[in-house]
């Protein structure tokens, strides 16, 4: 709160290291993507005799309130931030509370910041080259939230790779869930142009994508085609199997657990880069009719 003091207690757990994740808690259930970087994290403590402690939390202010009250009594050694925002508050306050912590994803390196690098820019170039190979003139992207800096780094990455290959493109805020995907494509269907090729930031919207399509009698990819972000045994599964930007998740995770390890021991700051994605063409992509 403003104008409150909070005396920190200092003598660290070395064993623990926190992650918060703000978000609705049932969406662990279905979204793969936290739970694979929890467990390719773990991979790497576990071995050390050190451990993730994971809590969900409704908002950014809860969040914060989570890391004074670990500053408190001293639960965690270390911090783990993911889903960096423009003008993120959380370094400054874990700065201030003296606890130490590990950024995932920035859209660039801070001096002096512990950090795991993602490059969301190149992929998302990538994924429109490849779709305007295939003949596609009229793109979209749905998006997950905007507050986050790695939405707006890919959408930029996309609007000026569109712009690049001369293709007109949309784009929907979506929210990582199926009911969102659904939402934002039944939005971009009722365009015009409307876009023969959706870009999804996550595997779940995609298959809400497809869900939609499937119900408004449209064929994928005959008519639509679909790829989404952040491959998974979802989109392998999919009928048809989901073209996905494949993220070694996992090897991310193992990233995470080796600067948790170093700031833990206290080595100098350094910025480690995660494996680049890939683009994996299955059965929801071909050229347009």
């Amino acid at each position: 709160m403003p104008g409150t003091v909070t005396t920190v207690n200092r003598s660290w757990t070395h064993d623990v290291a926190g992650l918060v994740l703000a978000r609705p808690a049932r969406m662990l259930a279905v979204e793969p993507f936290f739970m694979e970087l929890v467990a390719g994290t773990e991979e790497v403590l576990a071995p050390a005799q050190r451990s993730l402690l994971l809590h969900v939390v409704g908002d950014l202010d809860a969040e914060i309130a989570t890391y004074r009250r670990w500053a408190e009594h001293g639960t965690v050694g270390a911090v783990v931030v993911t889903n960096v925002r423009d003008d993120d508050p959380r370094p400054a306050a874990l700065h201030a509370l003296g606890l130490p912590y590990v950024v995932v994803g920035a859209p660039r390196p801070t001096p002096g910041e512990p950090h795991v690098w993602i490059d969301n820019a190149r992929p998302a170039r990538d994924v429109v080259v490849h779709l305007a190979d295939q003949g596609h003139r009229v793109v979209a992207r749905v998006t997950g939230p905007a507050e986050f800096a790695h939405t707006t780094t890919r959408t930029a990455a996309f609007a000026a790779q569109c712009a690049a290959s001369g293709l007109t493109h949309h784009v929907a805020e979506g929210e990582y869930t199926e009911e969102s995907g659904a939402r934002a494509t039944a939005e971009l269907l009722d365009l015009d142009p409307r876009p023969t090729a959706i870009v999804y930031d996550n595997d779940v919207m995609a298959l809400g994508g497809l869900g939609h399509a499937r119900s408004a009698g449209v064929a994928v990819p005959a008519d639509l085609s679909l790829v989404a972000w952040d491959d998974s045994a979802l989109c392998r599964l999919a009928s048809p199997p989901l073209s996905a930007m494949h993220h070694d998740v996992h090897g991310l995770g193992r990233l995470v657990g080796e600067a948790v390890l170093a700031v833990l021991d206290g080595a100098p700051p350094t910025t480690r880069t995660a494996p680049f994605p890939r683009l994996l063409v299955r059965g929801t992509t071909a050229p347009p009719a």
